[in-house]
């Protein structure tokens, strides 16, 4: 029997001055730490890169509370509502083995060639055709995803102060615009790593009182044996030929579409993740970035997709009733006003806050970073002294925020804001993977190739979503269609490149040492210390540990 809960419409959080007080204090923290962050930044190199001296457990906590935003909490909580266990792949197959990708072999070409920007690494691998228009690509799809996170956090101080959006929008933008105009990326960084445990204090709780409330995961299996019970396993229904998951994709696309293409586009190539490892002080630490982010990842779900489930299981039906005033945006929210009392509900409060400015700190805090080093100095005004670009990126991240703002209001359109996510990821990622595995993989690869191809790749996949929104039986669903929508603008970009490069010149082997697979050396002990060398450092067996652990952790839900 599916669990029944009073619901009235609406959400509004009753907290007591204990919640506020901690909720104050953590925010005077947050300040606090942007003001001490300022005391190091002396160069554009500490505001955009911390000046590149970070060691790997604090770039590595970075690296995943980066991601810890609205996508991650309201976005994967709806999905956990609405979808069921089928969200396990995005952190399972759609994460994880990318992110052992990232740190095993695409930071040594990254760190290795001292690129201050994936955009930069563009552009010494392709020229500057290719480069332009993906540093316009990176800037327009960062501060669309930077409304997603202010729109989420605008959700919780809505429900929590009964304030009207658009003020909760502004008030929850000037608190990122203010850290991180004082301290930069360090800030942002000194900020994710506190935010990270904040996060979990304020999830911990809600789970496990969620669960207890529903008599456990006997209760949950209860719940949905008679209603979905495909909810909660990862791989049934996903057959080809045989799809009645509620993803609406088979296994293929699973693979190939969230798995391959959108997941290795996302953490290899999205410099909002990857700015972190650019920061650590050595290429061991770089390297490392990545892997150690893949062990809290691994069981981030059992504290963001179960509360979706149990949202599910006790809401029923409503989210999907217009006149009930909720939709699975609301299912985090919606358990902390039923659930939690004064003080606990503080905490999560605070913990979702800090989820909310984590997201929204690092697309800005990338933002700034590309335009004023891949735009700026590269095209508008070079050779300026380095002064002038650190007031320029100050100046930027205002301008961020405030475009922030705007597209805050687009996410606030969308049902699902993480179907809405992946659907800029198969526009904006996936064509920039292809083009970047190409040719770091085929020396012969040519900047014509990697112009054209990279445009078509992101055609293609707009071209398919319009049909979808045109006629929405062409795939299972709206996240099947990132899905293929995804391999199509993979498989455009190899189509377009191959048959591009025959015909046009490539460049000098010479001038692609450290850029191309087997061509020069990369030396992956550079900067190394005698620490750094230990075994359980090794980068190699962290990998290793962490695909073994994606592995065994589906084996309950197949």
């Amino acid at each position: 029997m599916r669990v029944v809960a009073d619901v009235s419409s609406g959400i509004h959080l009753n907290l007591g001055w204990v919640d506020y007080l901690m909720i104050v204090v953590y925010f005077a923290v947050v300040i606090g730490i942007g003001f001490v962050a300022r005391s190091q930044v002396r160069t554009s190199m500490d505001f955009f890169l911390s000046g590149r001296r970070m060691p790997a457990w604090i770039t590595g906590l970075a690296f995943v509370a980066a991601n810890l935003g609205a996508t991650e909490i309201i976005g994967m909580a709806a999905n956990g509502a609405q979808i069921g266990m089928s969200t396990l792949h995005y952190y399972l197959i759609g994460a994880v083995p990318a992110m052992v990708f990232l740190g095993l072999v695409m930071m040594p070409f990254y760190y290795g060639s001292k690129v201050r920007s994936v955009p930069e690494f563009m552009l010494r691998r392709f020229g500057k055709a290719p480069h332009a228009v993906n540093s316009i690509a990176f800037a327009v799809s960062n501060v669309l995803i930077a409304g997603i996170n202010l729109y989420a956090m605008a959700i919780i101080i809505e429900a929590m102060l009964g304030w009207s959006l658009w003020i909760a929008i502004l008030v929850s933008a000037g608190f990122v615009l203010v850290y991180i105009t004082l301290g930069g990326l360090s800030s942002a960084i000194y900020n994710e790593v506190l935010q990270f445990f904040v996060i979990l204090a304020g999830l911990i709780p809600l789970t496990i009182v969620g669960l207890h409330r529903v008599g456990g995961w006997s209760g949950l299996e209860d719940s949905f044996a008679k209603t979905d019970p495909l909810h909660l396993s990862a791989w049934k229904g996903t057959g080809i030929g045989d799809v009645t998951n509620p993803i609406g994709a088979n296994w293929l696309a699973i693979v190939l579409g969230l798995g391959f293409v959108l997941s290795f586009g996302y953490w290899t190539t999205n410099f909002t993740e990857v700015q972190r490892a650019f920061s650590a002080k050595n290429m061991s630490a770089a390297r490392r970035t990545p892997l150690i982010a893949a062990f809290p990842k691994l069981f981030i779900p059992f504290i963001v997709v179960i509360p979706g489930l149990i949202a599910a299981a006790v809401i029923g039906d409503q989210f999907a009733d217009p006149s009930s005033g909720l939709t699975y945006n609301d299912a985090i929210p919606k358990l902390m006003q039923m659930y939690l009392p004064t003080g606990v509900l503080g905490v999560a409060v605070t913990g979702l806050l800090a989820s909310f400015m984590a997201g929204m700190a690092a697309n800005v805090s990338s933002f700034n970073t590309v335009f004023t080093y891949d735009i700026w100095q590269r095209y508008i005004k070079p050779k300026m002294p380095d002064a002038h670009y650190l007031k320029v990126g100050r100046w930027v991240t205002v301008v961020g925020v405030v475009v922030g703002i705007g597209t805050a209001f687009i996410a606030a359109r969308a049902e699902n804001i993480m179907t809405y996510m992946q659907t800029l990821f198969s526009f904006f990622n996936a064509p920039l993977f292809a083009v970047f595995i190409i040719g770091l993989l085929w020396k012969r690869m040519t900047t014509q190739a990697a112009l054209w191809s990279y445009l078509a790749g992101i055609a293609a996949p707009t071209i398919v979503w319009i049909a979808y929104l045109n006629d929405d039986s062409l795939f299972g669903s709206a996240t099947a269609e990132t899905m293929y929508g995804a391999i199509i603008s993979f498989v455009t970009v190899v189509v377009v490149a191959g048959i591009i490069t025959p015909f046009t010149k490539p460049r000098d082997v010479s001038e692609l040492g450290g850029l191309v697979y087997g061509v020069g050396k990369v030396d992956v002990r550079a900067g190394a210390v005698a620490s750094d060398t230990a075994w359980y450092r090794s980068p190699a067996l962290l990998g290793t540990v962490a695909l073994v652990l994606c592995v065994a952790l589906y084996l309950p839900f197949l």
